[in-house]
Formats: structure tokens, C-alpha cells, sequence
């Protein structure tokens, strides 16, 4: 039952976000621009490129610690998770700078610095992203991935920050829910570092299997890993979800 559960369950969450993401209430504004348009559709692809590959890592993560697997299928696995993980990554990267010009496209207005920030931010974050994901295993790649906890940490405490701000200066006075999905954000950017680090074992693991084989020590290594990010996994998806569910009613629009 509960392996029943734990393919159900990240099924069902991902086809209800992608259904609410899609969903556009009867009481809400349309808008005719075609750039508003465009970038909404390509916040809607971020968040469904997000969450469902990020699923993704966690089904093949139960592989992984599967030891009834052969290892090359173990290890095949475990390589594949490091290959689509890159995805939820990328779109987390780009998702602020989307959503940052949506809601300028949508009518609210942000001051020059925050607009410069928020143009600047998906480039920036994206091009660590991809370094950290290219020089992995090298003394280059441990140095950027020390700088990308670092820059997510300016993230997770600068996000809030600017909803402070906003919320003061009365931008949002209009659309409250804004704050609600930015706060999510930034929940789920803390969550991933969580999840990281609960995972450290479980990557360094994968090499340990490649050059030593499979062990019943190994083996208690991976699920206890697993079994520790797992929390930050689901809370991430409930997050996700609920951000989703936030732009498609959109409580509190005038």
C-alpha cells in the first residue's frame, strides 16, 4: 500500500498543478497583449517543467535504493536522476524574471532598480546553474557550487525583503495573492537547499556503488538518505502546487 501510495500520489499532485496552472477562473481579467500572452504561457511551461521532472528524480531515486536492481541498473538510474534534475533547476532559475515581468505586463509597476534586478536575475542564475551542472566532480565546480548555496540563500532572504517592500509601499494592494506565490518561492528555494543537503550521501554514494559495488551498509546509506530529503520533496510539490492554485484563483484581485 505504500508503495502504492508514493506512485500515486506524486501522479495525482502533478496533473492537479498542471490542471490549476491551465485553468483560468470565469471572474478574472482577460488581457488581449500578446506579449502578456507569451509570458504567461512561458510561466505556465516553467512551473509544469519544474514540478513534473522534479517528480521524475524522486520515482527514480526508489530505483536507486532498490537493491533487488542489478548495479549497472542501479547506477543507470542514478545517472539519469542527475541528468533530468537539471531541468527543475533551470526552471527555478528563469521562474522569478518571468513572473517578474509578468506582473509588470499585468500593471504593476516596479521601480527601475527592481526591474533592472529582476531582468538580471534569470541570466545570472541560469548561466550558475549551468556551470555548477557542467564542472561537477572538478575543484571549479565545488567552488560555484559553494557559490550557488550562497546565492540561493540571497534569494531565499531577499525575496521576502521585497514583499516587505511592496506590501508597505501598497504595489500589491491589488493583488495580494502575488505575495502568497513569491513567499512560496522562496520556501521552495529553502526547501531544495534542504533537500540538498539531506541528499549529500546519496550522490557521493552513487560513486561508492560504481567503484565498490552494492553493500548492505551502502544500501542503508541510500534509503536513509532518501528517507531524510524526502519531507523537503513533498513539501517542495505541496508548495508548487499551492502557488499554482494561488495564480488560478487569485484571491483578493480588484
Amino acid at each position: 500500500m505504500k508503495k502504492v501510495l508514493q506512485a500515486v500520489f506524486p501522479a495525482f499532485l502533478l496533473l492537479s498543478a498542471m490542471a490549476a496552472s491551465a485553468y483560468t477562473p470565469a471572474t478574472a481579467p482577460v488581457y488581449e497583449d500578446t506579449r502578456y500572452l507569451l509570458v504567461l504561457f512561458l510561466h505556465q511551461v516553467l512551473f509544469v517543467f519544474w514540478l513534473g521532472p522534479d517528480i521524475g528524480v524522486y520515482m527514480w531515486s526508489t530505483k536507486v535504493v532498490n537493491p533487488q536492481l542489478s548495479p549497472a541498473q542501479r547506477l543507470a538510474a542514478g545517472r539519469i536522476m542527475q541528468t533530468i534534475g537539471l531541468l527543475p533547476q533551470v526552471c527555478m532559475s528563469l521562474m522569478l524574471t518571468v513572473g517578474g515581468v509578468l506582473t509588470e505586463l499585468r500593471g504593476i509597476d516596479h521601480p527601475w532598480w527592481q526591474m533592472a534586478g529582476i531582468w538580471l536575475l534569470g541570466p545570472v542564475w541560469l548561466t550558475l546553474t549551468l556551470l555548477v551542472y557542467t564542472t561537477a566532480g572538478t575543484a571549479r565546480g565545488e567552488l560555484l557550487a559553494r557559490l550557488d548555496i550562497l546565492f540561493r540563500w540571497l534569494i531565499i532572504i531577499s525575496v521576502p525583503l521585497s514583499v516587505v517592500y511592496s506590501v508597505s509601499t501598497g504595489r500589491l494592494a491589488a493583488v495580494p495573492w502575488v505575495t502568497g506565490k513569491l513567499l512560496l518561492f522562496a520556501a521552495v528555494v529553502l526547501f531544495s537547499l534542504l533537500m540538498r543537503q539531506r541528499l549529500a550521501p546519496f550522490v557521493t554514494g552513487l560513486d561508492r556503488l560504481a567503484s565498490d559495488g552494492p553493500s548492505p551498509e551502502l544500501d542503508a546509506a541510500f534509503k536513509a538518505s532518501v528517507r531524510r530529503a524526502r519531507l523537503y520533496m513533498f513539501a517542495s510539490w505541496i508548495a508548487l502546487a499551492m502557488a499554482a492554485g494561488l495564480g488560478m484563483a487569485q484571491p483578493g484581485s480588484l
